[in-house]
C-alpha cells in the first residue's frame, strides 16, 4: 500500500492519531499524562495550532486540530519526538515509542453544510466510553481527566489552555460558552454514552465512510465534493505517483524552514551583519546564540540545523547555549539582546 500524502496547506483540519510501537504503553502514569498535554500545549503554541479534541489513552491518542500556517509535518516531528524524548527520559527507557507512520486524515470544516467536524469530536471525546471506562451513568466523561471534555470544555475559559478552540467547538454543536452550554454538551455526550453499547457509541458513518476505515486506509473525512476540491486544489488523484509527485512539489516543502529564514534575516537585518559575519567566534559575543534561541523557540527545526545556521557546532551546544541564554537576568545582557529577547519573548511558552 503507497503511503497517503501529507497534504499542508494555511486552515487544514485534521484528525491525528498515533499508537505505542507494538501497541504498547505511550504513558504509564499521571505524571506522564500530565507531560503529554505539556508537550502538546508546546506544540500548538509553537505551530499556533488549535485543537477541537484530543484524548490520551494508555497506548495511543487522538487530535482534532487546525494548523493556521501549513505547518503539521514540521510540528508533529517536533511533537512526538519531543515526547518521547521526555517519556524515556522520565521512565529510563530508549527507542522508539510509537509504532509507525502517524495518521493524519484531512477533515472537512462543517462550514461546508455536513458534520463532519462535529462527528470527529464527539468520535475522539467517546474513546474513553468504547474503552469501557465511562458509563455516562455512574461514571461522566468529566470524570475522565485525559481528554479535552474534563480539561477545555467542561471549564470556563480562563481555566482552561488558550490552544483549545473550545468557543468555536461549542457553537459547532450550537451551544453557548456558558456555564449551561458547557453542561449540555457534556450532559448529550453522557447520555449518548448510557443509552448506545459502548463498541459502538460514536461510530457514525457517512456516506460509506467510517472514521476508523478513514485510519485505516484513507487520506480525508468528508463529502466527494471536499475531496474533488482538494484533488483539483493539489493535482490529480491521489495514487502512488502522485504521492511522489506531491512530495517533490512547493506544497511539501518546509513551512518551518520557510519560517527559520525569515528569523535569519531579521537577525541580519538588526545586528548590521550577515550570518556569516556572526557566525565567526568573537568572545562574550552572544548574538548568535541569541538567533539560535529565537530559531529554537519559534521553530521547530532540529537543532542540528540550528547548529549549522549560527555556526554553534553541534545540537548539544545548541541546547546548552540556548537554555543558558533564555535563563540570563536582562541586566547581564547588552541592550540589543535584551530588545531582541523581549520581542521574540511572545512567541515562547
Amino acid at each position: 500500500m503507497p503511503r497517503a500524502p501529507r497534504i499542508e496547506y494555511e486552515g487544514a483540519i485534521y484528525h491525528l492519531m498515533a499508537r505505542g510501537d507494538r501497541r504498547e504503553p505511550i504513558v504509564y502514569n499521571d505524571g506522564d499524562r500530565e507531560m503529554f498535554v505539556q508537550t502538546l500545549g508546546e506544540a500548538c503554541q509553537r505551530g499556533s495550532w488549535e485543537v477541537f479534541a484530543w484524548v490520551l489513552m494508555d497506548n495511543h491518542y487522538h487530535l482534532a486540530l487546525r494548523t493556521p500556517k501549513p505547518n503539521l509535518v514540521d510540528g508533529m516531528r517536533w511533537f512526538q519526538n519531543a515526547f518521547t524524548r521526555r517519556i524515556n527520559t522520565r521512565n529510563r527507557l530508549w527507542g522508539h515509542l510509537f509504532g509507525g507512520r502517524y495518521k493524519a486524515i484531512l477533515v472537512e470544516p462543517d462550514a461546508g453544510g455536513g458534520d463532519y467536524l462535529t462527528t470527529l469530536i464527539d468520535y475522539i471525546h467517546l474513546n474513553p466510553v468504547r474503552a469501557g471506562l465511562v458509563d455516562g451513568v455512574k461514571t461522566s466523561l468529566l470524570d475522565y481527566q485525559w481528554s479535552s471534555v474534563a480539561q477545555a470544555y467542561g471549564k470556563s475559559p480562563g481555566k482552561r489552555p488558550g490552544w483549545m478552540a473550545v468557543g468555536e467547538g461549542l457553537d459547532l454543536f450550537h451551544e453557548k460558552d456558558t456555564a449551561k452550554g458547557r453542561r449540555g454538551f457534556v450532559a448529550r455526550l453522557d447520555q449518548w454514552a448510557a443509552s448506545e453499547s459502548a463498541e459502538k457509541v460514536g461510530l457514525v458513518d457517512r456516506e460509506e465512510q467510517s472514521l476508523q476505515s478513514t485510519l485505516r486506509r484513507g487520506w480525508y473525512w468528508g463529502s466527494e465534493s471536499f475531496r474533488e476540491t482538494l484533488v483539483e486544489r493539489f493535482g490529480g488523484s491521489i495514487t502512488k505517483d502522485k504521492d511522489r509527485e506531491l512530495r517533490s512539489s512547493d506544497l511539501f516543502k518546509s513551512h518551518d524552514r520557510q519560517e527559520a529564514d525569515e528569523i535569519v534575516s531579521e537577525a541580519e537585518h538588526y545586528f548590521g551583519e550577515s550570518m556569516e559575519e556572526l557566525r565567526v567566534p568573537k568572545y562574550g559575543d552572544l548574538r548568535k546564540v541569541a538567533v539560535a534561541w529565537a530559531l529554537a523557540k519559534r521553530t521547530t527545526i532540529h537543532q542540528t540545523e540550528i547548529a549549522h545556521l549560527t555556526g554553534l557546532r553541534t545540537a548539544a551546544n545548541v541546547s546548552q547555549r540556548v537554555r543558558r541564554f533564555g535563563q540570563m537576568e536582562e541586566k547581564a545582557l547588552p541592550k540589543e539582546l535584551r530588545k531582541w529577547r523581549r520581542d521574540y519573548s511572545k512567541f515562547v511558552n
